[in-house]
């Protein structure tokens, strides 16, 4: 596979602007793991390889178990995550493909279960910046496998 593009040399204004979006999700207060795991989630719904290698990447750099990136495709029938987990999770699934019947109500209050509504919207925000991501890098044909992890501050 070779790239079109690349998106962020070709538009610096629109990387930076990305980049904001993404900088506000870093720090928006929700747990880094569970970050991680909406937008590996994501990804594998868009099948946007390169977010893919991504996210996994980073979730085993924060130690995430190799089980739990591997059973993520099939959360529900798995053990492995939390309520809260699995709430995140439902509602990536019903954001990302929110053409699938938009978000029901059910998920919406599984969400509010789990979640305040400071970090409802925050969470939703992670899903905007990850779907675009993917949706660039599906796109210009970003091809997979150069992501390398630098090294996070301690949380």
């Amino acid at each position: 596979m070779q790239a079109r593009l690349d998106f962020r040399k070709a538009s610096p204004s629109a990387d930076k602007a990305m980049g904001g979006l993404h900088a506000f999700v870093r720090n928006c207060g929700l747990e880094h793991s569970l970050l991680e795991l909406v937008k590996l989630r994501a990804s594998q719904l868009n099948g946007c390889a390169h977010c893919i290698d991504m996210h996994a990447k980073e979730l085993r750099a924060g130690g995430e178990s190799e089980q739990r990136i591997y059973l993520l495709d099939a959360w529900r029938e798995s053990p492995q995550y939390t309520a809260r987990e699995r709430a995140a999770l439902a509602w990536t699934e019903a954001v990302t493909l929110v053409t699938d019947g938009h978000v029901p109500d059910e998920v919406y209050a599984e969400a509010r279960a789990q979640f305040g509504e400071e970090e409802l919207v925050n969470l939703t925000m992670a899903l905007v910046a990850i779907n675009g991501a993917n949706r660039l890098n599906i796109a210009f044909r970003t091809v997979p496998g150069s992501h390398q992890v630098r090294q996070r501050a301690a949380e």
